[in-house]
Parts: structure tokens; sequence; C-alpha cells
């Protein structure tokens, strides 16, 4: 593999976890995304900034993939999809964004899923396999999440998944149109080593773009 190929490839990895696999979106990927936002929008939209008139559109799509194309390139944040291990059920997706390097080596988690697949723990596998990539990978030290303090769901993901409440942020993001508080959690790589779950967790399959790391 040449230099510009190994750059084009490791800003394109590829994730596979226990029943999942994670990989940025690709505009095959569109219909799939569009019917399932859609379907999801009710579940969704109390938890989410407000969505835009053109909020699934082919077009707001577009641009959406060359913003991730770009950040991967960057290594400032990596968006993955969340799929069925053949890569044909879309189940929802989350980001690793807001990365920062030097003294910091940190990231921002985000994430959704689509309301008929909630409740029967794809996420929390996805939200352990994409710590491994952030820590074993990126070599970032510490992730971070906030969800607002109703948010029941995410509050239960993110400590069974490790996370530990660390503070109470004022109206820290406009989420349906309104200033919200929101709880902030974190995950440190070390509290993550040394965790059960990690030492039980299959350990995934991680490539860049078909690559193996």
């Amino acid at each position: 593999m040449g230099w510009l190929d190994w750059v084009q490839a490791s800003s394109q990895p590829v994730l596979s976890g226990p029943g999942i696999l994670l990989r940025m979106p690709r505009r095959g990927d569109y219909e799939r995304w569009r019917e399932l936002r859609d379907a999801s929008r009710a579940f969704l939209t109390p938890w989410e900034p407000s969505w835009s008139g053109s909020e699934l559109s082919r077009t707001a799509f577009r641009l959406r993939l060359s913003r991730y194309r770009r950040d991967a390139r960057e290594r400032s944040s990596f968006t993955f999809f969340v799929f069925d291990p053949s890569g044909e059920t879309l189940y929802g997706g989350l980001t690793l964004g807001r990365i920062q390097r030097g003294v910091a080596q940190a990231g921002t988690l985000g994430y959704w899923m689509g309301e008929r697949h909630a409740g029967r723990g794809i996420m929390s596998r996805a939200v352990r396999t994409i710590s491994i990539f952030a820590f074993e990978i990126e070599g970032l030290h510490r992730i971070e999440a906030a969800c607002v303090p109703s948010n029941a769901r995410s509050i239960a993901l993110l400590e069974s998944c490790g996370f530990r409440r660390e503070g109470h942020l004022r109206r820290y993001l406009k989420i349906a149109g309104v200033w919200e508080d929101h709880l902030l959690y974190s995950l440190l790589a070390e509290d993550w080593a040394a965790s059960a779950g990690y030492r039980a967790e299959s350990q995934p399959d991680l490539s860049l773009a078909g690559t193996k790391l």
C-alpha cells in the first residue's frame, strides 16, 4: 500500500464488535438513513437540535458526508453508522467528535438509535467498541458525553458502559429549540482498561478501509 493509499484508508475506519459493524456513512446509505430517521422522528427530536426543513433531504445528507470525510481525514471527528454484521440493517449512528490532541487527548461522544432497534443493547455494544478505538487506536485519554437529565435511556446507557457522572452543565446545548441543562459524564482510558466489562468484552476487529490493524 502506497503512502497516499494509506492516508486515504486511515480516514475510513471500520470497526466490528459483538453482533455489530461500525463504518463511515456512504452515499448508498441515504435511503436507509432517511427512512430510519423519519420513522423515528418523534422518538429522536426531543433529544436533538431542532430539525431543519431539509433535514432528511439527499442534498443535506451529501453535505454531511463531505463534513464527515473531512473531519476524519483531519482526525478531529469520526462518525459511524451502526449496522448488523452484514452491513445491511442500519440501527443508528454515533460520533466521536471535538477531538483535542496535545495535553488534553479527549473527545466527545454523541449517538442516536432508530426507535425500532432501541432497548436491545445495540448502542451499548457500539459505545464499547468505539471506546476501544478511541483509547487504543486514537490514543485518547478521555471520552466525554452529555445528556439531558430527563433522558433516562441515555443515562442508563452511559452508566452501563462505565461512564461516571462528573457534573451539571447549565443551559449547555440547544435541544429542540430550548437551551437545556445537561449532565456531564466521562470515561477515562485507565478506568476502561481496569473495568470488568473491558476484560470480559470480546475485542473488536479494528480495520482501516479493510486493512486490519
